[in-house]
């Protein structure tokens, strides 16, 4: 970069950012002085604030020795996501110090999380030009901040005249990730910014995709605000303490940061769980934005926080698949996925203090026993529950997809078993124009004048691009259903307004004989494999991108998987069914073992592996993310929830091996449901 671009960044970037830090409460420490205390450009710690800082946060557990020693052990973690980890456990306080005067290990604590004292017990430092070598590779990142001597946030800065200064900037980050990872195995968050927004991420997880712009919105957005909220100390800590999550899926270790809409709603919730008037609240943000993560945090939070008394946070889901998701996520961000099960067969399963309800009676026995901890279960195990089974106040209810969970006997029965808790509904899709709609905001919005605890809509989502837009297109005429059958059997159907589950969808199309018939019409089915086929080889398959053909029921996808083997390599597609004790041969080959369709979603989801089309009519169409899948070839009549939950699996973005991102998500609707959408979708269109 020539000099003048270097002193220009600095005038109208770098210095106002460390100005706004220095009147947020971080202290400046020119470069020399950092690097003094630092003993080096070796060490990416100032040690004697960082040994002076565990003395006082360890009183009579930890002298000068041990606090080296302690500075040692931090600065030695792995130079990888692992050891990232690792540091993050050092600063929640999770790693322990043998004491010899007490024969046992005590917690260490390197950090204060005390809530309304911050400043007070840590020491906060900001400084640039940090120059860091490891010995084969020096980086030099513009501007560091430091608690207790630890780096805990990196910023790249780059003028605003520069138009593609925030990915110049992201492509330096990461190769600080690669040159000097011994640096970054302790830094856990990262920014960008270039004046006019400034963006932050989690160290380890680079891709652009979780480069989020940060936004306060009750405030202005201008620099100086946006840089002043975001490193104010108190938010930096809260950050670290409860806005990163580390999650082991598939054997992989991937580090999560909560965008700004997930931190507000995890908030307001507890904001409201600590409200003694109020015991409802609905978190409505649209399919895609991260309603698990969410979840996930705000119930570790009322584990975790002394104010609710060791409550019992029940975490509700209606699908298998779901309930499965969830746990796993559960047991790897509060046992890393290594604690071994204590298992009551035929009731439930325990990991620590997270439990997984496996029938009626086993969720019955922990709520009756007064369980504390995390218990997850699905919605039905709730039928016939008996009343008052628990009348503790402390505990909290998060029901996940709550537009369809809570619906009819099962709400009443959930809410009745437990009078005197507080219910959060989680809901991606708004309010329909059907009583059933209306009813779920009913329920959980009742606190709230305009029915909603916290709100992230779809316009939100993708301005800020945590979704991508999504397009759709009719098929020719030629291979569309009739419109005045697809009317009359379904879309003119009382009872299919608000249609909020797949199973309801079903049960309304086994009546639809007619309707069934002409989509499954074997000439038909021919027609549409191969103009299927024609137009991924084309247009999808080029891109790198994968695809879903949604049949209208079992049978369909039969039919159309050996259709489209006549015009694709018959190991480009997958049928993904669920199976049943009766079904004739033609079905029962498709029949998977639950390896095998693990194998497959995971396969599914890689760029270099096979499949590329799925074939599906209920199972993936929610709770499934793969965000490599661009285009649903959409041959079942759907609408309203299930149809914006069924469609919004094409919403998530994607970023491939060359930078390149996918532009939206695209619906091919050969059923004809797009040619009406005041039908199809019974929403308001504001929403």
């Amino acid at each position: 970069m020539p000099p003048s671009s270097i002193a220009s960044e600095r005038a109208t970037v770098q210095n106002p950012l460390i100005r706004y830090a220095t009147e947020a409460g971080w202290t400046y420490l020119p470069p020399d002085e950092a690097l003094r205390l630092r003993r080096g450009e070796t060490s990416p710690i100032l040690w004697d604030i960082f040994v002076q800082q565990v003395q006082k946060l360890n009183p009579g557990i930890v002298d000068h020795l041990a606090a080296e020693e302690a500075a040692k052990r931090l600065i030695r973690v792995p130079p990888r996501i692992e050891g990232n980890l690792e540091a993050w456990e050092f600063l929640k306080g999770l790693k322990t110090v043998f004491v010899e005067s007490e024969r046992r290990e005590r917690n260490l604590r390197l950090l204060d999380f005390t809530q309304h004292a911050p400043r007070n017990t840590n020491v906060f430092h900001v400084t640039d030009e940090f120059r860091f070598t490891n010995g084969v590779h020096t980086i030099r990142a513009d501007v560091v901040f430091l608690i207790n001597g630890i780096p805990i946030i990196l910023i790249e800065t780059k003028a605003a005249t520069k138009i593609e200064g925030i990915n110049d900037a992201l492509d330096q980050v990461r190769r600080y990730h690669r040159e000097c990872p011994e640096l970054l195995a302790l830094v856990q968050i990262f920014g960008l910014t270039h004046l006019v927004q400034y963006y932050y991420g989690a160290t380890w997880n680079t891709a652009t995709k979780n480069l989020f712009n940060w936004k306060e919105e009750t405030v202005a957005r201008d620099f100086e605000t946006l840089v002043k909220t975001f490193v104010a100390p108190e938010r930096v800590l809260r950050i670290v303490r409860d806005f990163i999550l580390f999650t082991r899926k598939d054997d992989e270790l991937t580090k999560v940061i909560l965008r700004p809409h997930q931190m507000r709603a995890v908030e307001r919730a507890l904001n409201r769980a600590r409200d003694p008037h109020k015991h409802h609240g609905l978190i409505w943000h649209t399919q895609g934005s991260g309603k698990t993560y969410t979840m996930i945090t705000l119930a570790k939070r009322l584990i975790e926080e002394p104010i609710f008394e060791n409550p019992t946070v029940l975490m509700i889901v209606d699908r298998n698949e779901l309930e499965a998701q969830l746990f796993g996520n559960l047991a790897a961000l509060w046992l890393g996925g290594a604690a071994r099960p204590l298992a009551r067969p035929g009731l439930y399963t325990q990991y620590g203090n997270v439990y997984i309800a496996e029938s009626k009676n086993g969720l019955r026995e922990l709520l009756r026993n007064d369980t504390r901890g995390i218990i997850v279960s699905m919605i039905h195990k709730f039928d016939d529950i008996p009343a008052n089974l628990n009348r503790r106040k402390n505990i909290f209810v998060l029901v996940d997809e709550a537009h369809r969970s809570t619906g009819g006997d099962l709400g009443n029965y959930l809410m009745g078993a437990l009078p005197n808790a507080t219910f959060f509904g989680f809901t991606g899709t708004p309010i329909d124009r059907t009583a059933h709609g209306e009813g779920t905001f009913k329920v959980f919005g009742r606190d709230d004048p305009q029915g909603y605890l916290d709100k992230y809509s779809i316009a939100e989502s993708i301005e800020d691009g945590t979704t991508v837009p999504l397009y759709y297109s009719l098929a020719p005429n030629e291979l569309r259903v009739d419109r005045a059958t697809l009317d009359r059997e379904f879309l003119d159907l009382a009872e299919a307004a608000g249609l909020s589950d797949v199973e309801d969808l079903n049960r309304i199309l086994d009546k639809a004989v007619t309707l069934r018939n002409m989509l499954k019409n074997r000439e038909r089915v021919q027609r549409i494999a191969q103009y299927v086929a024609k137009h991924f080889t084309e247009h999808i398959e080029p891109s790198g991108y994968k695809a879903f053909l949604v049949g209208v029921d079992r049978e369909a996808c039969a039919l159309y998987k050996d259709a489209l083997d006549q015009f694709l390599p018959p190991d480009y597609s997958q049928v993904i069914i669920s199976p049943a004790h009766n079904d004739p041969p033609e079905l029962a080959r498709y029949h998977l073992r639950e390896e095998k369709e693990e194998e497959i979603r995971k396969n599914f989801k890689k760029p270099d592996q096979l499949p590329k089309i799925l074939i599906v009519t209920e199972k993936l169409l929610t709770g499934f993310d793969a965000p490599i899948l661009y285009c649903m070839y959409l041959d079942k009549p759907m609408r309203d929830h299930v149809l914006l939950q069924a469609i919004a699996r094409v919403n998530r973005p994607y970023e491939d091996e060359h930078g390149k991102h996918k532009p939206g998500g695209f619906v091919l609707d050969f059923v004809g449901i797009f040619e009406n959408l005041e039908k199809a979708l019974a929403f308001d269109s504001k929403d």
